[in-house]
């Protein structure tokens, strides 16, 4: 497999959002806008963010947001959706890697990642990185695909990469409060048929 072809590497999204068309809906991820639309707006960080879906939904409701992605095609996207929205103003983007992410005393009252599964399990270490780039008092929300015999389609490779809630809690230290940390249905629809699958989804509050 070359790099370009490896989705766990930038190549792989360079070439995903290299054409005119959307990849993904536009609209905002469901366990983001559950655990989200009753907070105050701040100052908000959306790793993995893609083409900006949930980065556009966040500035639409107030919240300063920046983008961050190692796709700087999908950073593109994000700043033109933004300016669509009319909520340019409101968004900043961010070209890093979630593997290497260093928040380098960056502090924001939403952190959040939806989706992102680096290789050999690696979620724990990026939610470990991203720990020290919540503000005290504010919340860190990670959402992905929980393991499934609906996903047996992809290699091993991706299925290694998903987890479950509970996996990551070992990454968080006394500062957080774990608010959320399970499994939640969610209904798609694949080839014309509907399916139940699992978004694993872990809400924690640094303490103030």
């Amino acid at each position: 497999m070359s790099v370009a072809e490896d989705p766990f590497e930038p190549a792989s999204w360079q070439e995903r959002y290299s054409g005119e068309e959307r990849v993904w809906s536009g609209g905002p991820n469901a366990q983001l806008v559950a655990e989200v639309a009753d907070l105050p707006p701040g100052t908000a960080l959306d790793l993995g963010c893609g083409e900006g879906g949930d980065v556009v939904w966040l500035a639409s409701r107030g919240w300063q947001v920046t983008g961050a992605d190692f796709s700087t095609n999908g950073l593109a996207r994000t700043r033109r959706h933004a300016e669509e929205a009319g909520v340019g103003g409101r968004v900043d983007v961010w070209e890093v890697d979630a593997r290497e992410f260093d928040a380098d005393g960056r502090e924001f009252d939403l952190v959040t990642t939806h989706f992102l599964h680096p290789p050999d399990a690696g979620m724990a270490a990026v939610v470990a990185r991203l720990a020290p780039a919540v503000a005290p008092g504010g919340h860190l929300l990670v959402v992905g695909h929980a393991p499934s015999e609906l996903f047996t389609h992809l290699n091993a490779a991706h299925r290694a990469a998903m987890f479950r809630a509970a996996d990551l809690l070992g990454a968080l230290d006394d500062a957080f409060e774990v608010l959320v940390a399970e499994e939640r249905p969610r209904r798609v629809v694949r080839d014309g048929v509907e399916h139940d699958i699992e978004d694993a989804t872990l809400l924690a509050r640094r303490r103030p």
